[in-house]
């Protein structure tokens, strides 16, 4: 027995143990919560039951109760940059002078010389129109106006005379012009007199897209034709200037600006040459830095003009 009472003394009891290692494991926790206090930590505050402030935290995810503010101005813009393509620099307008846009073709705009009378309209003097003629076409969708122009005869008082004119319009000559005036500069050049070809301009242009007007008394007389249309009195350079009209012998003196085109009148309602052959033409030239290369090998108008005897003049 008393072996036994000193065993006990030696070896204390195993709840003894037990103690010690609860105590241990507080005394371990309270040192990780003060070592966390003294680093600052956003855990600790969450663990002794204080909430961080929003303003002060740097990690979202230190507390279930923390909301960044929002962001509305960088979400939108990012998700627009990601949905809008950047813009190509071919499609930047370029700015000249004053701030206006400027073109960004490398060439200056081609400039188109019309001529009038069986190119853009045909004309027929109303007493002497038959009105078979007149109501054909209309039936067939032509456009037509009357008009009063100053003749160049005198009635038996010495005044000039004023003729009715029924004009018929080619088919597409409005949007001709209007698509035409896009890309390139537009001068009107007519064999005919002012007192006639002033008021009829004025009625198939109404939002003046002709920059210039030229009447009778620009053209000039040779010895092979009358009333020729000499293109150096709208431009020196040539490279970039043609000349539009359905009477050849009109461009002579400048056989490769020359454009021919099929007469116009009353009884050709179906005529699409404005629109499916000029105008396509026209847009090809205009991206040309010399048109009368391209001209020369679609018409030969030198050989042309020498087959009804007129020199070569190139």
């Amino acid at each position: 027995m008393a072996e036994l009472a000193a065993a006990t003394e030696v070896y204390p009891p195993p709840m003894t143990i037990q103690v010690w290692k609860t105590l241990m494991n507080w005394l371990a926790f309270f040192f990780q919560i003060f070592s966390q206090i003294l680093r600052g930590t956003p855990q600790v505050l969450s663990y002794v039951g204080l909430r961080h402030s929003s303003s002060i935290s740097t990690n979202p995810q230190a507390s279930p109760q923390f909301k960044p503010l929002p962001v509305v101005e960088l979400p939108e813009f990012q998700e627009e940059s990601e949905e809008t393509p950047p813009t190509p620099r071919a499609a930047v307008p370029i700015v000249g002078v004053g701030g206006r846009e400027t073109d960004a073709s490398p060439f200056e705009k081609l400039t188109v010389v019309l001529d009038l009378d069986e190119t853009l309209v045909c004309a027929y003097e109303t007493l002497s129109l038959p009105a078979m003629l007149r109501a054909q076409a209309t039936e067939a969708g032509l456009k037509w106006f009357e008009l009063e122009c100053i003749s160049s005869d005198k009635d038996v008082e010495g005044k000039p005379k004023i003729n009715h004119v029924t004009v018929f319009e080619r088919p597409g000559l409005k949007e001709f012009l209007k698509q035409l005036s896009e890309f390139a500069e537009l001068v009107l050049f007519t064999a005919g007199l002012e007192g006639y070809a002033r008021p009829l301009v004025d009625r198939i242009d109404v939002e003046n897209l002709f920059s210039r007007r030229l009447y009778r008394p620009s053209t000039i007389s040779t010895e092979y034709r009358e009333h020729v249309k000499n293109l150096l009195c709208i431009s020196k350079d040539l490279c970039r200037v043609v000349i539009v009209d359905n009477n050849p012998f009109s461009f002579l003196l400048q056989p490769l600006n020359g454009i021919p085109c099929i007469p116009f009148s009353a009884g050709q309602p179906r005529d699409e040459q404005l629109l499916e052959v000029i105008l396509p033409l026209l847009k090809h030239l205009s991206q040309q830095k010399d048109v009368r290369p391209i001209l020369y090998e679609r018409f030969h108008m030198p050989e042309w003009f020498q087959k009804h005897g007129i020199p070569a003049l190139r």
